[in-house]
Formats: C-alpha cells, sequence, structure tokens
C-alpha cells in the first residue's frame, strides 16, 4: 500500500477510533506516518531483534498538563504510526480470518490495526501506562 492511501486510512479512521467526548479534548497533538520505527526509537523502547512498534506516544499526557501547558511555544504531542508493522499486522490478522472460515480483504484488515493503533496511543495520550492500555484492550475484546 502506498504512503498516500495509508495516511487516507489513518485519517478516516480516527473518528471512529476514538469516542467524540474524547476527540473533543484531544488538543495539540500530530499524528504522523513513518515506514518503520527508527534504530534510536527501537533502542529507546528496548525493542529487541524481533520486536517492532505498531504506534507510538511521545508528549505531556492530558493528564498530566496543568495551567501553564501551552504557555510559550509547545511543540505538538506525537502520535506515530509505523506503516509497515501495521501493514504486516494486518496480514496476520487476515491469516487468522482465513483460519476461521471469515474473509477480510487487505484494506479492511489495515483499517482495523489502524482504528485499534490509534485507540492505543490515544489511551496513552489519556495518561494510561501499558499495563492499564492493555487492560482496557481485552475488556473491549470482550464488549
Amino acid at each position: 500500500m502506498d504512503k498516500d492511501t495509508f495516511e487516507k486510512i489513518v485519517a478516516e479512521e480516527f473518528p471512529g477510533a476514538i469516542p467524540e467526548r474524547f476527540r473533543k479534548q484531544i488538543e495539540n497533538v500530530a499524528f504522523l506516518v513513518e515506514d518503520q520505527p527508527s534504530l534510536e526509537t527501537r533502542r529507546e523502547e528496548g525493542l529487541g531483534s524481533h520486536e517492532t512498534l505498531l504506534g507510538l506516544y511521545r508528549g505531556v499526557p492530558h493528564t498530566a498538563r496543568g495551567d501553564f501547558y501551552g504557555v510559550g511555544g509547545t511543540l505538538p504531542d506525537t502520535i506515530t504510526l509505523f506503516q509497515k508493522p501495521i501493514e504486516f499486522e494486518a496480514e496476520q490478522l487476515q491469516h487468522s480470518h482465513i483460519r476461521a472460515n471469515v474473509r477480510m480483504s487487505d484494506e479492511e484488515a489495515v483499517r482495523r490495526v489502524v482504528r485499534e493503533t490509534i485507540w492505543h496511543e490515544v489511551a496513552h495520550h489519556f495518561g494510561m501506562n501499558e499495563h492499564e492500555v492493555r487492560e482496557r484492550e481485552e475488556e473491549r475484546r470482550s464488549e
């Protein structure tokens, strides 16, 4: 999938990934798309040779922003989605659906992984740590 198509999917899936009441609270956050996590990011995140990231939140969580947040030149937080790992994860999702005898197009699989990744990274923006995010993801899957 080319980068323009992927970026379009990210923009289209954002509203479906985040409930409106939370979307209204997301301020000063830039969404970025990169092919892969850089070597520096891989080191910072402590990734092993066979590990990767689908997304990454960097910034000051909404819950930690005080009264003086944004006074002066405040750079935006960033949520980066990594296209190649997301496409790989989508491919794995498709294979699991094929084994369950369910058809899912390439684009549907990418859209689903993008939605889940956006939700995950926005949860970090709202102050959830990795354990809390994963716990809530399990709850969402069982709903």
